[in-house]
């Protein structure tokens, strides 16, 4: 049986980037592990749950997996597995990422192990596409370096944050797009593509919600599966 590792943030992940993998994986048969940076279970931003977005029936079956879901109720702390020990890692967005996921030091390690050899894959998705900027291979250079991503673009922040950098009373630390083009990303999020999703060998990334299942779906092309 194929598997697949979950690597979701604890300050909020953005529901469809997370649940829409997550189910499509599910219905082709994978075994999924969840882990967090501590082991608590993954907080849902509730902006990601707006009837008015999405629809009242997503909303309450987004909510229900997200509460009812073992694998989400009940991860792993992220330092206790292993990428190498499974066929996929994917990495959903959110705000939270910004502050968890993106800056841990294990998630980092599963990315790169991820990606390394012939076997992995990692899907990496909107504002978690900045752990591209904080993730070096063993030489010491960016494993962003000269790849082709997508991701949370600049112009879509600039909507959100407000004239400090605040969003929702934190200060939001960077930009994904600054920062993984810092690093050497080849950054372009297709703006004038309904969905943007980027292979780049062994790595997979997303721009954003709208692409969730198209990215999924990638993802499931590039393991023939």
């Amino acid at each position: 049986m194929p598997s697949a590792l979950f690597i979701v943030s604890e300050e909020g992940y953005w529901a469809e980037e997370c649940i829409e993998p997550l189910t499509t994986l599910t219905d082709a048969g994978f075994d999924i592990t969840v882990a967090t940076p501590t082991g608590e279970p993954p907080v849902v931003d509730e902006r990601s749950l707006d009837p008015d977005d999405i629809g009242e029936e997503t909303v309450e079956e987004y909510r229900e997996i997200h509460e009812t879901d073992d694998r989400l109720t009940d991860p792993e702390p992220l330092a206790t597995v292993d990428a190498r020990d499974y066929d996929a890692t994917v990495f959903p967005g959110g705000h939270g990422t910004v502050w968890d996921v993106n800056q841990d030091r294990h998630a980092r390690q599963a990315l790169v192990s991820a990606v390394a050899g012939d076997e992995g894959k990692a899907l990496v998705v909107c504002h978690a596409v900045g752990i591209l900027a904080f993730t070096r291979e063993a030489d010491g250079s960016f494993l962003v370096e000269d790849r082709d991503v997508t991701g949370f673009p600049n112009e879509w922040e600039e909507g959100i944050v407000d004239d400090n950098d605040v969003f929702e009373g934190r200060k939001l630390p960077y930009w994904v797009e600054d920062e993984v083009k810092l690093a050497g990303g080849n950054w372009d999020a297709e703006l004038d593509q309904e969905t943007s999703v980027t292979v780049d060998g062994d790595l997979v990334t997303a721009r954003g919600p709208g692409s969730s299942h198209d990215a999924a779906q990638t993802l499931l092309d590039e393991l023939d599966q």
